[in-house]
């Protein structure tokens, strides 16, 4: 079994903090065997993270989380963007073109653009590769269970993710993949075919508040002309 972080943030997106650097020397502190970064319709700092994984003993999976026009799906195995703001059922479809996996990250979080809470659930089940059923930035873990549930109930595979925007936080939930060789691409298939187990705990409320404060002002920042 590889054990892989498959949500992290880096400061490529908008609301995150730390450098390639700094995540995967985190992601190789707490034993992770894979990480992929996935930025908000950013693949650049994944691509980084990939080229530089083996540095560190760990194996990178290029990804990126998608705005779609229903809500955020993160895609996998994909070495460029997709352009944010279209269809959900589009956007999958240009995933699995280039070659990816679409998994739905907190998919009944209506405040973190869950897919669940903007589309019927069928087109989800029709669609999706894997659900995210275990997100450590969780308030009080009842969307956990609420997508934990939905994957079960309609044999999706399940998936886990820190969702860390800072290094700190990389490791706090993980993907124990059953993968038949240590590569990217036989963890994708590994996902997809259901190979997988989750385990994962919350992230501490102080790191919550400064993740989310810290968002807050690096995007005001960027806004600013000087």
């Amino acid at each position: 079994m590889l054990t892989a972080e498959l949500h992290v943030h880096s400061s490529l997106s908008h609301d995150g903090r730390d450098p390639v650097d700094l995540i995967l020397e985190q992601a190789a502190g707490v034993g992770l065997d894979a990480i992929a970064v996935t930025d908000h319709d950013q693949i650049d700092a994944s691509l980084e993270a990939v080229e530089l994984a083996s540095e560190y003993d760990l194996i990178g999976i290029p990804g990126i989380e998608i705005s779609t026009a229903h809500g955020h799906v993160i895609a996998l195995g994909i070495t460029d963007t997709i352009e944010p703001g279209l269809p959900f059922v589009e956007t999958v479809q240009r995933i699995h073109e280039a070659g990816g996996i679409a998994v739905i990250p907190h998919p009944f979080q209506q405040s973190r653009s869950g897919v669940l809470t903007k589309i019927d659930k069928q087109t989800v089940i029709d669609h999706a590769d894997a659900i995210e059923v275990y997100n450590s930035r969780l308030l009080t873990g009842r969307a956990n269970r609420q997508a934990d549930r939905f994957a079960t109930r309609y044999g999706l595979p399940k998936t886990a993710g820190s969702d860390a925007h800072v290094c700190e936080m990389v490791g706090q939930a993980v993907t124990h993949i059953d993968a038949t060789e240590p590569t990217a691409e036989s963890i994708i298939e590994a996902i997809a075919a259901g190979r997988t187990e989750i385990e994962g705990k919350r992230t501490p409320w102080h790191i919550s508040f400064m993740q989310a404060s810290g968002g807050v002002k690096r995007r005001i920042a960027r806004r600013l002309p000087w």
